[in-house]
């Protein structure tokens, strides 16, 4: 299937001769990236850059029949096609599946020469692809619009009778009832998140709380780190905590740069989310991580990483709150940028992948080796991950390092199947073991 214009290869093309006119050099790869995974990850020293180290996957799409590689002993399928920048997958209690489909609100202006060259690559990926804004759903293996006239929405998670969407400036709630396969009514607004005039990172992750009382929802800084300002970080690099009735919320947790996926570890209060670090420090720094959330902890951003790593880009320094910074439970190693992730309760996969973690890995573009670009599994024990990150679906960059798409939201549906959201292919995958 052929999903992307000739205009974006062009662009892609374009930048590529940009990139080697100004003569940006190719750093050395003798980095293992393994070292990189798990709870104390190796972590080189910082380097400055006046362009740092990028490189883009071109985007081709998926063509002829072709899909993602699975293990042997499963099998991978596309359950929708043809959609709008599909960036998060959800379940219904009874089986239909919600389809977010939406892109970034494109309020950020560009104010550092480096900033034109990232956005022409981010551009070229896909990031500024149009959208239609809305949530389709897949029932009896048909889809349709479910709801639209959104406002980039990208989490959303249903509490009883009640749908709840996170747009990138609002949680909205809307009334559903089983079997519903519309909404056409216009909801409430249950508390406004920090949106714009910038809304660098404006992915709005939502999940509930175990006892359905309270939602979570993370909220990414608004530059890489604090180039802004001050004034532009309130509220952000942040988890609220919301009262799913009132819309008062409190700060659960701070200092995360770009917190996606979260979730509760089955049969707990354990609060996870997938973390996306800060960019031009090198092509192997900072690692991005997979955590859980501590109520009241600070994780560092800006002024440190990792703990208490200081950042030498940020000025002045806050040695009080960086002696309170906590390391994240486990990296995943460096600009895999994760933006999904969900655990395994089913009965659908073999043993060994119960309780563990799969995380879509949305992957490079600042080095020159590419990283991410896959679903990634990691093993659980105790509710504590273990060992190395295992690729599981792979095959979205193709022999020629081009990408045929690019995973984001990961769910697993009622039959205990895994879904995959791929918003460069357009498509929605599902894998399931085969019996």
């Amino acid at each position: 299937m052929k999903t992307n214009s000739i205009k974006s290869s062009n662009i892609a093309i374009c930048i590529s001769i940009f990139l080697a006119a100004i003569s940006i050099p190719v750093y050395a790869q003798t980095f293992d990236r393994e070292t990189q995974m798990g709870p104390n990850p190796v972590l080189p020293d910082p380097n400055s850059y006046l362009i740092p180290p990028m490189k883009i996957a071109k985007p081709i799409g998926w063509h002829n029949g072709e899909m993602p590689t699975v293990p042997q002993g499963f099998k991978i399928e596309a359950i929708a096609t043809g959609l709008a920048h599909p960036r998060q997958p959800y379940v219904l209690p009874n089986g239909d599946i919600l389809i977010v489909e939406s892109n970034s609100p494109g309020l950020e202006k560009v104010t550092r020469p480096k900033s034109v060259i990232m956005g022409l690559i981010m551009g070229s990926a896909g990031a500024a692809e149009k959208t239609e804004n809305r949530i389709s759903i897949i029932h009896d293996g048909k889809t349709s619009v479910f709801l639209d006239g959104l406002y980039s929405p990208f989490g959303l998670v249903l509490v009883g009778n009640d749908l709840y969407v996170a747009n990138t400036d609002a949680i909205m709630r809307y009334p559903y009832k089983d079997g519903d396969l519309s909404i056409s009514e216009p909801g409430q607004k249950l508390t406004d998140l920090p949106g714009g005039p910038i809304d660098h990172h404006w992915t709005k992750s939502l999940t509930a709380g175990p006892d359905g009382t309270k939602l979570y929802v993370g909220i990414g800084s608004n530059s890489n780190v604090m180039e802004n300002g001050s004034g532009a970080e309130l509220d952000r690099a942040q988890i609220w905590e919301v009262d799913r009735v009132t819309g008062a919320h409190r700060t659960f947790a701070t200092g995360l740069r770009n917190p996606n996926g979260l979730t509760f570890y089955p049969g707990s209060r354990d609060l996870w989310a997938v973390v996306n670090e800060r960019d031009e420090l090198g092509p192997n720094l900072v690692p991005d991580y997979m955590t859980s959330v501590k109520d009241g902890a600070f994780y560092g951003w800006p002024y440190s990483y990792y703990g208490q790593h200081l950042d030498p880009r940020v000025n002045p320094q806050k040695p009080d709150l960086v002696a309170k910074a906590i390391p994240p439970d486990y990296a995943l190693s460096s600009h895999v940028a994760p933006l999904g992730l969900a655990f395994d309760i089913g009965d659908n996969f073999p043993a060994k992948y119960k309780g563990g973690a799969f995380v879509g890995e949305h992957g490079s573009w600042d080095r020159d080796e590419f990283n991410g670009y896959q679903v990634g599994f990691i093993a659980f024990n105790g509710g504590v991950p273990m060992g190395k990150v295992e690729p599981f679906v792979t095959g979205f960059l193709n022999d020629k390092q081009e990408a045929r798409g690019r995973p984001v939201g990961v769910a697993f549906d009622k039959t205990g199947a895994l879904l995959i959201a791929d918003d460069l292919g357009n498509s929605v995958w599902r894998v399931s073991a085969n019996k």
